[in-house]
C-alpha cells in the first residue's frame, strides 16, 4: 500500500523556494503564506488528516513540491507530538497551545542548513532573500499548524489530549526527526 500525497502537487500556479512549495493557508497568523480560500482545505487541513496515516511508511515517494513540504510539516507534527509526550501527564490544552507556540517559533534548519535532516532531497533557497521568506513561511505555517493541532488533540472536551493522537507520539515518519 502506497504512501498517500498531497493533492496540491499539481497546483499550477504555486511559487517555489528551492523545490519546496510555498501553498497559501487558512490563517488570521500575521506572515507572508497566501491566503487560501476559507471553504476548501489547505495544506495544514492535509498534514493533520494525513499525519496518522502516512507516519507508519518508513519510505515516500516525493511526487511533487507539495509532497516535500506535506513531508516537513508531518515531521513538526511528530516533534510536536513527542514535545507533549514528555510531561508525566498530559499538558491541559493550555499549556499545550503554549508549548507548541513556542516550539513553533524556536530555531529551526532550512534546506541547505548544514543541520537539516532531508538535505538529499530537498534544494536549497535560491538567494538570502528567499531563504528567509521560506523562514518566515514554515514558521507561519508551523504556528497555525499547531493551533490547529492543539484543537484537534483535546477535541472531545476532557481536557486531556486524545490517546488517539498521542500513540503517534514515538513513530517516526520515514524513520526522521526535524530534531526541534
Amino acid at each position: 500500500m502506497p504512501a498517500y500525497h498531497s493533492s496540491f502537487n499539481e497546483d499550477p500556479d504555486m511559487r517555489q523556494v528551492g523545490n519546496v512549495a510555498i501553498l497559501p493557508i487558512k490563517t488570521k497568523i500575521r506572515g507572508p503564506a497566501p491566503t487560501a480560500n476559507p471553504d476548501s482545505a489547505d495544506i495544514i487541513d492535509e498534514t493533520l488528516d494525513l499525519f496518522r496515516a502516512n507516519s507508519l511508511f518508513r519510505n515516500f515517494e516525493i511526487k511533487g513540491p507539495a509532497d516535500r513540504l506535506l513531508i516537513v510539516l508531518i515531521l513538526y507534527v511528530s516533534d510536536c507530538l513527542e514535545k507533549l509526550g514528555k510531561s508525566r501527564t498530559g499538558p491541559s490544552q493550555l499549556e499545550a497551545g503554549k508549548t507548541l507556540n513556542t516550539l513553533s517559533v524556536d530555531t529551526f534548519p532550512i534546506p541547505g542548513d548544514a543541520m537539516f535532516q532531508l538535505n538529499a532531497h530537498y534544494a536549497p533557497p535560491g538567494s538570502r532573500a528567499d531563504a528567509d521568506h521560506f523562514r518566515q513561511y514554515l514558521i507561519q505555517v508551523r504556528q497555525e499548524l499547531a493551533a490547529r493541532l492543539v484543537d484537534r488533540l483535546y477535541a472531545d472536551g476532557t481536557g486531556k489530549p486524545s490517546k488517539w493522537w498521542m500513540s503517534f507520539q514515538k513513530r517516526r515518519f520515514m524513520n526522521r526527526s526535524l530534531g526541534s
